[in-house]
């Protein structure tokens, strides 16, 4: 029955959500299996056990991810939404508090930390595909699953000249309405150096603008992975010595760039549309830990 309804879903729902799904069921189902219960239909007593059973080894923020989870899918397979009783709803609080709601936020990669990890880019293949990402990543505040869809077929430029980026789909425009992204002359260069240097191996300035590239130099055909820009970012930020701070994140980008047009005096809704923020409450949460709040509430 669950498999049926993941076959469903494609085309409906993007990949990495039917693959979060998929994974919060999975893990319920096994703690039901290892219990001797039944995971379907869900019962609001194990549902409340098995939430009392994640408080022991989890972050509220997976707890309060797996039961939305459990929700949207018993919806979808037309039971009952156990995870709206009472007893789980209390549940869940009795978690928040006892563990607490605050979440690990993305270490803001800001101006000045983007500019020290650009110098450390070379003119070889590896290097200048880095140097794209770093700056495409800044620019258009984007999340990393996004930053991996940009395609050379992506760009175009404005009646006046001013290239542009368009986003075909992003996590909050699941139906592809699609949004086109202003960019930097700089940004442009940069894309036809790595053009350039793709039509130097042979390859076409077509498909993936983010892909592979081997130790050998050669650079692949395939987008790389959200992972990959996260495990670059964190090898080039130990390059430039950047350990006082906690590791650089695929986040890391749109936080940095918000913290850099707050600075400037940007206005807050401006900087929810460019980083695609839907939600005051979501872009705040990512900006709250590293506003500078030192105030003066009296001023002599």
């Amino acid at each position: 029955m669950i498999d049926a309804l993941f076959k469903r879903m494609r085309g409906a729902y993007s990949e990495n959500t039917i693959k979060g799904y998929r994974s919060d069921f999975l893990n319920y189902e096994r703690w039901c299996q290892q219990r001797g219960h039944t995971p379907l239909p869900a019962s609001p007593e194990v549902l409340v056990e098995y939430i009392e059973s994640l408080c022991e080894t989890h972050k509220s923020a997976t707890i309060r991810r797996r039961i939305h989870s459990l929700s949207s899918l018993l919806e979808l397979l037309g039971h009952e939404d156990s995870t709206r009783k009472p007893d789980v709803k209390m549940a869940l609080k009795r978690a928040n508090r006892t563990l607490g709601r605050a979440q690990t936020q993305a270490t803001p990669l800001t101006r000045d930390i983007l500019d020290k990890l650009k110098s450390l880019c070379d003119n070889n293949p590896m290097g200048v595909r880095n140097h794209v990402m770093l700056q495409l990543g800044y620019e258009t505040m984007r999340r990393r699953s996004e930053l991996c869809q940009f395609t050379f077929e992506d760009r175009d430029k404005l009646p006046g000249g001013r290239g542009i980026l368009h986003l075909r789909r992003s996590k909050t425009d699941q139906e592809g309405t699609g949004k086109r992204i202003p960019i930097s002359h700089h940004l442009e260069t940069l894309l036809d150096q790595w053009a350039a240097t793709l039509q130097q191996q042979g390859l076409p300035p077509s498909g993936p603008i983010l892909r592979r590239v081997y130790a050998t130099g050669q650079i692949g055909t395939t987008a790389i992975r959200g992972r990959a820009i996260s495990d670059t970012l964190k090898h080039l930020q130990q390059q430039a010595g950047l350990t006082h701070i906690p590791p650089l994140s695929g986040h890391s980008f749109r936080v940095g760039a918000a913290l850099d047009l707050l600075t400037r005096g940007v206005p807050f809704e401006v900087i929810m549309l460019r980083g695609g923020w839907r939600s005051e409450t979501t872009a705040l949460s990512y900006l709250r830990n590293w506003v500078d709040d030192e105030v003066d509430v009296y001023d002599d």
